[in-house]
């Protein structure tokens, strides 16, 4: 198997030359060439024991910091022990979905309760169950209501994580859905330019909120100019801000999604994430993957069936809506657990806690010369605020002393704080940025 090919070179040639490619290196130049590796350079013949050695010596070159102020769509909360504990049984940790789903009576009980609780934590009527990261659920839900004839493009707001307007620009290339991007104006969603932008042929409008800056964006506005056009509204939210915050459901906007990494998923140096969806019960037959559903069986016993599965596997690939061949079953489960964990209480002390500590962290550091908020709109738990000095070389600091700092943007920095950043640490965070400073001038 060490010599096994998938395909010869040829066949790859071919694929490359079809993608307007000539090279591997290609494919990837998306992926920064820092983090792209040609391989582990091990030697030849070594023992299982002295690879094991090998590669344990090249991961403690990773720097894990015990001290983390940054954010920007992936997030450092607390995760109750018991998360784990569960996730971890041997049953849990299957390796894909059953193709007989039926049979595994278990794992659909485990993706209905998820749907049932993304439902209750959105306020909207119907989730799937759960796409590969935040980034394809905001790329699925957008194009969930092109229908290629009277409604076929899509508008999106500019303050939104560049990350997700990426891939929501990729899936519109792919399927010639015509997209605009509304400029930002003073680090949030042009309310202007977007409903100038929205007109008769627009499917989707998405705003994120919070966005990418950490503003809270007027989702009632937004909302309010896009069903006056008869376009529906994908908002992109932050789970955890929705215990203090208004649900999407509340809004009243169209579909749901977001990243689900802050609900039980660590880090993990990028993955495997999480992405949810979740509808009004209109759009239910357009929403992309599985969506578990309760019934009886012939005895009266409460059991679980695959209501919906828009798959290609399952229906000729031409008449596919999505290309979502998983459902992150064991992330998922991961989220249900955690949610089942912290209750509607502990995630309101999540969600107060981490804005409390981001508008504390943003006061403090207000008060260094030259630091200074960068928009006066209201914010959840990022904030992007001006640097005096050089962005880089303070990143760099705040590393060496065993700190993550915030994000380094064009504009200044993005800093992040949530409830796992203790006051002490938030306060050695300030008095190191403000030493920087002095020295730097």
């Amino acid at each position: 198997m060490g010599s096994y090919l998938p395909s010869t070179g040829e066949e790859r040639r071919q694929m490359l030359e079809a993608l307007g490619m000539q090279t591997l290196d290609d494919l990837y130049a998306a992926v920064p060439p820092e983090v792209r590796i040609h391989g582990l350079d091990l030697p030849e013949g070594l023992s299982e024991l002295e690879v094991t050695r090998r590669v344990t010596e090249l991961s403690e070159r990773n720097t894990v910091f015990r001290s983390v102020f940054r954010g920007a769509g992936a997030y450092r909360h607390f995760i109750p022990a018991i998360v784990k504990t569960i996730t971890s049984k041997e049953e849990f940790l299957t390796a894909y979905t059953p193709y007989q789903a039926e049979i595994s009576q278990g794992v659909l009980q485990s993706i209905f309760e998820y749907q049932t609780q993304i439902c209750e934590l959105t306020g909207m009527e119907v989730s799937n169950a759960s796409v590969y990261d935040g980034a394809v659920a905001a790329a699925e839900g957008v194009l969930m209501n092109v229908d290629g004839r009277k409604r076929k493009s899509v508008v999106v707001s500019g303050a939104a994580d560049p990350q997700i307007l990426s891939v929501i620009g990729t899936y519109c290339e792919s399927r010639n859905v015509p997209l605009t991007v509304v400029p930002s104006k003073d680090h949030a969603t042009d309310l202007e330019a977007l409903q100038a932008a929205i007109g008769a042929d627009t499917a989707s409008v998405y705003v994120q909120s919070p966005n990418f800056f950490g503003i809270l964006e007027d989702v009632d506005a937004v909302v309010a100019a896009a069903h006056a056009q008869g376009a529906k509204v994908v908002l992109g939210v932050d789970p955890i801000s929705l215990g203090i915050l208004k649900t999407p459901g509340e809004y009243g906007v169209d579909v749901a999604v977001g990243e689900g990494q802050s609900l039980g998923l660590s880090l993990g140096f990028g993955g495997p994430y999480l992405g949810f969806m979740a509808s009004t019960k209109e759009l239910m037959r357009k929403l992309p993957g599985r969506i578990v559903g309760q019934t009886v069986d012939a005895e009266g016993r409460r059991c679980f069936v695959l209501t919906l599965q828009a798959r290609e596997q399952h229906i000729r690939r031409e008449k596919a809506s999505s290309n979502i061949c998983s459902n992150e079953a064991l992330c998922a489960m991961t989220a249900s657990v955690y949610l089942a964990a912290m209750g509607p209480k502990g995630l309101k002390t999540a969600a107060e806690s981490s804005a409390a500590k981001a508008h504390y962290l943003a006061r403090e550091l207000s008060r260094i010369p030259g630091f200074r908020l960068l928009s006066e709109k209201p914010f959840f738990q990022e904030f992007l605020m001006s640097c005096p000095t050089d962005p880089k070389g303070l990143e760099q600091y705040l590393a060496s002393q065993g700190i993550l700092g915030g994000l380094c943007t064009e504009e200044g920095i993005l800093w992040c704080a949530t409830e796992m950043n203790s006051k002490a640490e938030i306060d050695r965070l300030v008095s190191l940025v403000e030493a920087y400073a002095k020295e730097a001038k």
